[in-house]
């Protein structure tokens, strides 16, 4: 007879799971045991296991399937959370298996003994702890269902000595139940009277502004067959980062702090506003209320009217509900709203490009991804840090048509740049990477992480990753909002971060590493990087002091910013950075 944890493998094999991102530990030992004999799943074994969830969330978005990932009782369990966190407000499906004590020791303070579904109650949507043979079917099945259905996190805990116990069917008798394998999403369209109430709304706008986020990824043509009757420009939340490539002429890019000044324009101007599949947190950069007619579309009913009050929301699947509303909505002969914004755009990129090829001591960040941009492959697969490189992500990366990117949205966290390109990697082995990655966060954790590519990147048809680091030695982002948030000076003692050799460390376990400290060596850096015979550390040797301007600086932040910069003892090299980014772009070649 079978053991509980061989059962509880074959499992998920039946629901599909075919990569498993963990750390072992005597308390899921059972099922790495099982792992072994069966052989069917691929065990990535990671440095952390936070990264393992990290890992996890990024096979979710970049496949769409379930994410798993291991880890045993105790601390490895709680070390599993940011990356949990990470999943449940992105919506990305993930199963979290956790070991524990035994269940004969339960209760009794025992080594490594945490109420896990407790701990991990908050975090999913679906969580127990085994707590017999007979009911690890139905956890296997019901979590797994719950968690695709719902875009969650589900939670299994499992206690040692019933890894380890003998696996037989539930009876048919009471006090059991009997579950099934399998589910397939339904089609969700609003009903017929509700698209013909948001037909309305958006026939009768002669400025009509549309908002997409990752959950209209995969209503690319619905939406930009929309855009062309309401001769509509579309605004992207970062999750929609590569919703829609950035070569669109009525593309508007990035909204928010870190997004671009025709999206900020085209709010402010709008009469109508449609949002697909985003839940972009900053209302403020949202029209005022009463100043546009709103409609929203969300497959998630929680999300609808949470940003902005809406006249119209429309509970369905982005595509299956613009497909039918289509036909519903009338052309709009008269373009001038959409050639504005046509034209917005246009002087936006050559502001971009003038700010990316002002100088900077040494190197300008913005320009480490404005040389990238047009380097990457149509298939390029680009994962970014929660620093200030998102800036640079958010603005300065074209997006192309085919691309995939993503970053932690909703929790935002440092650290899942480069897991979620391993993550990348195992999903679509024949697709270059890219992770961009501020030098905080890769001494927070992404360089233990560089073990594991250098453990497994040999398996990958394809070995391009390129992990390039902006190492600036500061904790920008944080330094940035201390000046322009909060108006306090950089705080040397919270900010300050060591000068680490990171190309050099690539070299010394076995991969690639290049150092760029001069503007006009990037581009070739790239290149080498891209055609590499093996992964990459690109460390870039960037100017703390670029500031990563907002598209529009309001009041309230120009004081902030100056107040702080009376005390600041970097004021006078700030300053002059931020004049010389903000000449080049009205004078270009002027700034340098």
């Amino acid at each position: 007879m079978a053991m509980v944890s061989d059962f509880f493998v074959g499992r998920l094999k039946e629901w599909g799971v075919t990569r498993i991102y963990g750390y072992s530990g005597d308390g899921i030992n059972g099922v790495i045991g099982a792992l072994q004999r069966d052989g069917g799943i691929e065990f990535i074994q990671v440095r952390h296991e936070e990264m393992a969830a990290f890992m996890a969330v990024a096979h979710a978005k970049f496949t769409g399937e379930i994410g798993v990932c291991l880890a045993t009782g105790g601390p490895g369990a709680t070390h599993l959370l940011t990356g949990l966190y990470d999943a449940k407000l992105d919506h990305a499906p993930v199963l979290a298996i956790c070991g524990q004590a035994e269940a004969s020791v339960r209760g009794g303070s025992y080594q490594q003994e945490l109420n896990l579904d407790r701990v991990f109650a908050d975090v999913s949507e679906f969580v127990q702890e085994a707590g017999a043979a007979a009911q690890v079917r139905l956890l296997v099945d019901r979590g797994i269902r719950t968690a695709i259905a719902r875009n969650g996190v589900a939670t299994i805990v499992l206690p040692k000595d019933i890894q380890k116990e003998t696996y037989e069917d539930p009876p048919v008798a009471h006090g059991f139940t009997r579950t099934g394998v399998g589910y397939s999403r339904p089609r969700v369209i609003p009903r017929e009277s509700d698209l013909a109430r948001a037909a309305e709304v958006l026939n009768a706008g002669s400025k009509v502004a549309i908002l997409i986020g990752a959950g209209a990824a995969g209503a690319a043509p619905e939406v930009v067959q929309t855009a062309e009757v309401l001769g509509a420009g579309i605004a992207k939340a970062l999750l929609g980062k590569a919703a829609l490539p950035d070569d669109l002429p009525f593309v508007t890019g990035a909204i928010g702090l870190l997004g671009t000044r025709p999206s900020s324009d085209m709010m402010n101007g709008a009469d109508t506003l449609l949002m697909v599949g985003t839940g972009f947190p900053w209302a403020e950069f949202l029209p005022p209320d009463g100043q546009v007619r709103a409609v929203q579309i969300d497959i998630e009913p929680s999300m609808l009217s949470l940003r902005y009050p809406c006249e119209v929301n429309l509970h369905g699947d982005a595509a299956e509900t613009l497909r039918a509303l289509i036909p519903m909505l009338k052309h709009k002969e008269d373009r001038t709203w959409r050639e504005e914004i046509e034209g917005n755009i246009r002087e936006w990129w050559g502001v971009l490009e003038a700010r990316a090829m002002t100088s900077a001591n040494p190197v300008n960040p913005q320009r480490v991804v404005w040389e990238m941009s047009p380097r990457l492959p149509s298939n390029a697969i680009v994962t970014s840090d929660s620093g200030s490189c998102a800036n640079w992500y958010a603005r300065d990366f074209k997006a192309k048509q085919g691309q995939m990117a993503s970053l932690s949205g909703g929790l935002a966290s440092m650290g899942a740049a480069v897991p979620y390109a391993i993550g990348a990697k195992f999903a679509h082995p024949g697709r270059p990477v890219v992770a961009l990655v501020g030098d905080g966060a890769m001494q927070m954790n992404n360089l233990a992480e560089m073990i594991t590519v250098q453990k497994y990147w040999k398996r990958w048809r394809d070995p391009r990753l390129v992990v390039c680091v902006f190492n600036n030695e500061d904790l920008n982002e944080v330094t940035w909002e201390q000046r322009v948030m909060d108006g306090n000076p950089r705080y040397d003692a919270s900010q300050d971060i060591p000068n680490v050799p990171y190309a050099r460390f690539a070299d010394l376990i076995g991969l690639k590493g290049i150092y760029v400290d001069d503007p006009e060596k990037l581009g070739e850096a790239w290149e080498e990087a891209l055609s590499a015979d093996r992964p990459v550390i690109l460390e870039v040797k960037t100017d703390p002091e670029v500031a990563p301007l907002p598209p529009h600086v309001t009041l309230k932040q120009a004081k902030a910013f100056m107040t702080s910069m009376t005390k600041d003892s970097r004021a006078g090299r700030v300053i002059g950075t931020t004049a010389r980014q903000i000449i080049n772009q009205v004078l270009p070649g002027k700034g340098e």
